[in-house]
């Protein structure tokens, strides 16, 4: 078992508000008996809201912050007791946090990277055209980290935080601020990495195209504890069916009674919610066709927000 987590909790003190509090204390419980395990080569996504405990548990996993109580093994290794030796084994990328140095080529800044994981000029440098290689962004190397695109950054981010082979690697929001077409291009690298390497990854995101398109499973925390853990397959199936639909014609939409879930008719927009487990979307466009000219169609998924919200009622 790569990850093991066993009853995890964290609480801090903060001090108490108002003027005759100064002196008094309050514990915040940021994790509350949290468990759970990641298996080998899996891709698991841990997600929530914000303040859920996400940040805290990761910080625990990789051992920036000990736990209050319970027990942590990672790649067989207590963070709390062996963090430097932990080091060796797991890589981590965040996504509003750089390790590459900007006033550095993106070369330099993974000899830097290796010379830190002790690797000799040599292994340096084989390391990074393997990696160069694996991920294609030879033509990068050579250029100042800080005069790539927010896009190019990502993809050397990730490189660099698997130069010395990781048995995981953990990513914080890994596609935040990037257009589609970097997006697809993340997210075939990480399967790639998954794939050819069999790292086991630990994804965060608010993209719940990203858990979508690489993950197995999906453990959800909610207020510090987890609301649900399960196959993405079988939360798709629960939770994520539902898709909003807004469809835009060139005319103006006359109100009437209208086939399918339509929740709202505005001008020349029409507003609906489908079950993709029910509906066969193709018959739906026909439908909608040929009410009028369609010039824009908009499909979104239940937000995540209210996917927690929904299973959280369920759960209590």
């Amino acid at each position: 078992m790569q990850i093991c987590v066993k009853d995890l909790k964290k609480s801090f003190e903060v001090k108490g508000g108002g003027l005759l509090k100064k002196k008094s204390k309050l514990e915040i419980k940021a994790v509350e008996n949290v468990s759970f395990e990641v298996e080998k080569g899996e891709i698991v996504a841990f997600i929530g809201p914000n303040g859920a405990g996400k940040s805290t548990t990761i910080k625990m996993l990789t051992g920036i912050i000990q736990p209050t109580c319970g027990s942590i093994s990672v790649a067989g290794f207590n963070p709390s007791v062996d963090r430097k030796k932990l080091a060796y084994s797991i890589g981590c990328m965040f996504g509003q946090k750089s390790q590459l140095y900007m006033h550095l080529t993106v070369r330099d800044s993974y000899k830097l990277l290796c010379s830190i994981y002790d690797m000799n000029k040599q292994e340096a440098e084989e390391k990074i055209e393997e990696i160069s290689n694996l991920f294609k962004i030879n033509e990068l190397l050579d250029k100042t980290v800080r005069k790539l695109s927010l896009g190019q950054r990502m993809i050397c981010e990730i490189a660099g935080s698997i130069l010395h082979d990781p048995e995981i690697i953990f990513l914080d929001e890994p596609t935040i601020g990037l257009d589609i077409f970097a997006k697809t291009r993340i997210r075939e690298i990480i399967k790639k990495m998954n794939k050819e390497k069999g790292t086991t990854i630990f994804l965060t995101s608010h993209d719940l195209g990203d858990v979508e398109a690489l993950c197995d499973r999906i453990i959800i925390i909610n207020n510090g504890t987890i609301v649900t853990d399960e196959s993405i397959e079988e939360l798709k199936s629960k939770y994520l069916s539902s898709k909003v639909i807004k469809i835009s014609y060139d005319h103006e939409i006359v109100a009437k009674k209208l086939d399918y879930n339509v929740q709202r008719i505005e001008q020349n927009q029409i507003e609906l919610i489908a079950d993709t487990n029910k509906t066969n979307i193709g018959d739906l466009l026909s439908y909608f066709t040929s009410i009028g000219n369609i010039v824009d169609i908009q499909i979104s998924s239940t937000p995540l927000e209210d996917v927690i919200k929904k299973i959280y009622e369920e759960r209590r």
